[in-house]
């Protein structure tokens, strides 16, 4: 594949924008005839459920996702597909559960260089690619390493990023001090915030889309507010995290930083909307913010317990806020259901795509909820994490949850805190969820201890993703709700 950088991107961009007509919207700004939307899709790293103002955070200040959520919906029953990044990225960029891949299993995928997204994969840029859309992803990938898997293989035009689960804002080194910051696929070096770094490009990209007719995905995928805990001016903390030895940040950071690490992203996204206002591109491009996981250290998830890593709702409920001028009304809350999967459809139907048959989505269009404000549809959302330790299965009002050998059975509308185990109480409840969960569970990959080189029973994975199989003779999916 032929490497192209940020010039050759965007002279490719002009020309096929030529080739299509444009006219004045009623607002005075320019529009597609066809009427597909340009999309901004902001993902946060590790960000709690009540992190930002308008969802309840007193000491940070966040006005311009405040500001999005004013002119659009904020939804109050969001949900991330894992508790862990590279799984729910997994989902968010195929709109299916992670449990498909390999990929979705490694959780977290940490250095394993041999597990990836695979590149004939169809994916949301690639597929948006087909109805006319230039893609970019800026910030986080970590969806496989290279020479065998990169953004550039799975549907998206421009890269400019890291690959790795975290990096330090300022030397951009991840863990183990490798230098992690790339322009398409190849290495560069940079100085700077990397907060800052990612909001200044998402603005020059915008303003070279602005040239042009053609609708465009932007992905914004912040490290922020993830460890290391830097605020913008601590370049002594990326120093001392720099030292010989230190790999991991486990003594740093404070409420204070955290606070200045989320208000510099919102001052980013900021910069992001004005960069649309001044380019006429507000009233036909949707900007959607959300999380990968809940959130960790000094996050906010009140009202839920659990963090990062966990199935309990701190550790999945994420903050989900949409605004599309025009075609959603501004200023409301919605509670329908809805899980990172749900943006593929969503954006899919707003864009006109068609999904690949052959890979058929499994989250719910939210479009329905969010242009004609229809009551919220109950769904069936299903979880698992670190083999036989952790499931989740949320029916309607109702979730169980197993961690290690506890089980439970809660109410989470009633019961956001999860305290109030009803197991016994309604054991029909109980017994339907538990034969649901398997029954589910039955469709994906079966969990093992090394799941990249797992296979349903003795199937060749090697065939579909480059890896060996072996027969999991191991692993026992059955009876994983004991009393």
């Amino acid at each position: 594949m032929k490497t192209i950088d940020r010039r050759d991107f965007m002279s490719g961009a002009a020309l096929l924008g030529a080739a299509l007509p444009f006219a004045k919207s009623a607002y005075g700004e320019q529009a597609n005839v066809s009427q597909k939307p340009n999309i901004v899709f902001i993902l946060a790293d590790d960000l709690g459920y009540a992190d930002l103002s308008c969802y309840g955070r007193p000491d940070i200040a966040t006005p311009n996702l405040d500001c999005i959520a004013a002119d659009g919906v904020r939804f109050l029953q969001g949900y991330a597909n894992s508790s862990v990044c590279s799984a729910t990225r997994t989902a968010l960029i195929t709109g299916r559960y992670q449990y498909h891949l390999p990929l979705g299993l490694e959780e977290p995928l940490g250095n394993k260089f041999t597990v990836g997204l695979p590149p004939a994969h169809p994916t949301l840029p690639s597929l948006l690619k087909q109805v006319g859309y230039r893609t970019a992803l800026l910030g986080k990938w970590h969806l496989g390493s290279l020479p065998t898997y990169s953004p550039l293989k799975s549907g998206y035009d421009y890269f400019y990023g890291f690959r790795s689960g975290a990096v330090d804002y300022f030397t951009h080194k991840s863990p183990g001090a490798v230098a992690d910051l790339w322009e398409n696929d190849t290495a560069i070096r940079q100085e700077g915030y990397l907060t800052d770094l990612l909001g200044n490009r998402a603005v020059s990209l915008i303003n070279d889309f602005a040239k042009t007719s053609a609708p465009f995905l932007l992905s914004l995928h912040f490290n922020a507010p993830h460890w290391p805990w830097e605020g913008p001016t601590d370049q002594a903390e990326a120093a001392r995290l720099d030292a010989p030895g230190l790999i991991l940040d486990y003594d740093g950071g404070s409420q204070d930083t955290y606070r200045q690490m989320v208000e510099r992203l919102d001052y980013q996204v900021g910069q992001v909307l004005q960069a649309l206002d001044r380019n006429r591109l507000r009233n036909n491009t949707i900007v959607i913010f959300t999380s990968d996981n809940g959130g960790e250290r000094f996050a906010d998830t009140w009202p839920f317990t659990g963090k990062k890593l966990e199935l309990l709702e701190g550790g999945i409920r994420v903050p989900n806020i949409i605004r599309w001028p025009g075609r959603i009304r501004a200023g409301r809350t919605h509670d329908q259901v809805n899980i990172t999967m749900d943006w593929m459809p969503t954006l899919l139907a707003a864009a006109g795509a068609s999904p690949d048959p052959a890979y058929p989505l499994e989250g719910m269009n939210l479009l329905p909820a969010l242009t004609q404000n229809v009551a919220p549809i109950p769904r069936k959302l299903f979880w698992r994490y670190k083999g036989n330790a952790q499931r989740a299965y949320r029916d309607g009002d109702y979730k169980i949850l197993k961690i290690r050998d506890q089980t439970f059975l809660f109410n989470v509308v009633e019961d956001p805190l999860e305290r109030a185990n009803l197991k016994n109480r309604q054991r029909p409840v109980y017994d339907r969820m538990v034969s649901d969960w398997d029954a589910w569970n039955a469709t994906m990959l079966p969990e093992t201890p090394d799941s990249a080189t797992s296979s349903f029973t003795g199937a060749n994975l090697a065939d579909h993703y480059g890896a060996p199989a072996v027969v999991a003779t191991d692993v026992d999916n059955s009876d994983v709700w004991p009393d």
